[in-house]
C-alpha cells in the first residue's frame, strides 16, 4: 500500500527592487539578499522615476529606496510607489547620520529604514519584517531619528511674532496630531505612548500586563481610528502629539 508524500512546505519568496544611484551599493545588497533562499532581487534602479516604472512594472513586495538620487529623489520616489491601490512597501536606505529627510521620507509612506552600515543579517531581516506587514524595524534607531527631527522648530510666520509685544505672553502651541487624539481612550492613549517608545508587542503586553493577542486587537483599533497606515505612522504621532517626550533616552536596541 503507498503512501500519499507529505508536501514539502514552499516558502514564499519575497520580491525586492533596489533603488540606489550607486552601482557598487546595488550590487552588495543584491549579493547578501540573493543568497537568502527567501528573498530575490527583481530589478534594480538608478534613479527614483527609474524606481517608480520599476515598482508599476514589476509590482515588488520591497522596494530598498535610497534618499539621496538623481532625477526623482527618494521621498518623492516613495510618496508615488506607495500612493498606488496595492503599493510596494518601502524601506528607506540612508546614512543615518547625513539623510535629514528621513522623517520626511516616514511621512511620504517608508515602512522603515535601512542604515547602510548595518550587519547583513539584520539588512536580511529588516526586509522581512516590512514584507510580513510590520514597520518598526529597530526601535531605537526609529526613536533617535524621529526625536532629532521632530525637535526641530517648524519655521513660524516672522511678522506675527514681531508684532506680539514683549509683554504679551503668546499661547502656547498645540502639538500636531492632538485632536486626532480626542477619539481614543485611556487605555488606547497608553498603548499609543508605549508604540512610541518602541515597545514591541509582548512587551507592551508584559508592562501593561495583557495577553498579546489584546495588544494587537488595541493597535488595530489605533490604526483604525487614527487613520494610520501602520506602526510608523503610530510612532511619528506619538512623538507628534506630545505623548512621549523628545528628550527621552531611546531603549537599548534589541536587534
Amino acid at each position: 500500500m503507498t503512501h500519499p508524500m507529505t508536501p514539502v512546505p514552499v516558502v514564499p519568496v519575497v520580491r525586492v527592487l533596489l533603488a540606489d544611484d550607486q552601482p557598487l551599493v546595488r550590487a552588495a545588497l543584491e549579493m547578501v539578499i540573493t543568497e537568502a533562499e527567501d528573498l530575490e532581487v527583481v530589478g534594480e534602479a538608478g534613479n527614483g522615476a527609474e524606481a517608480v516604472r520599476l515598482a508599476e512594472e514589476l509590482r515588488p513586495d520591497v522596494v530598498v529606496m535610497d534618499i539621496r538620487m538623481p532625477v526623482l529623489d527618494g521621498i518623492e520616489a516613495t510618496r508615488r510607489v506607495t500612493a498606488g491601490p496595492s503599493p510596494a512597501r518601502v524601506v528607506v536606505l540612508t546614512t543615518f547620520d547625513e539623510d535629514e529627510n528621513v522623517y520626511a521620507a516616514l511621512h511620504a509612506g517608508a515602512s522603515g529604514f535601512l542604515v547602510k552600515d548595518m550587519a547583513l543579517d539584520d539588512i536580511l531581516d529588516a526586509i522581512r519584517v516590512v514584507a510580513a506587514g510590520e514597520a518598526l524595524l529597530s526601535p531605537s534607531v526609529t526613536r533617535r531619528l524621529i526625536a532629532e527631527f521632530t525637535a526641530r522648530p517648524a519655521p513660524g510666520p516672522a511678522a506675527a511674532s514681531a508684532s506680539t509685544p514683549p509683554s504679551a505672553s503668546a499661547p502656547t502651541p498645540t502639538p500636531p496630531g492632538t485632536d486626532r487624539l480626542a477619539a481614543i481612550t485611556d487605555r488606547e492613549r497608553e498603548i499609543l505612548t508605549l508604540v512610541g517608545r518602541g515597545l514591541a508587542n509582548p512587551e507592551i503586553a508584559t508592562e501593561l500586563v495583557l495577553s498579546p493577542a489584546t495588544v494587537k486587537t488595541y493597535i488595530t483599533r489605533l490604526l483604525t481610528k487614527l487613520a494610520a497606515r501602520d506602526r510608523v505612522q503610530l510612532v511619528i504621532l506619538a512623538y507628534e502629539s506630545g505623548l512621549v517626550p523628545l528628550a527621552a533616552g531611546a531603549p537599548a536596541d534589541r536587534r
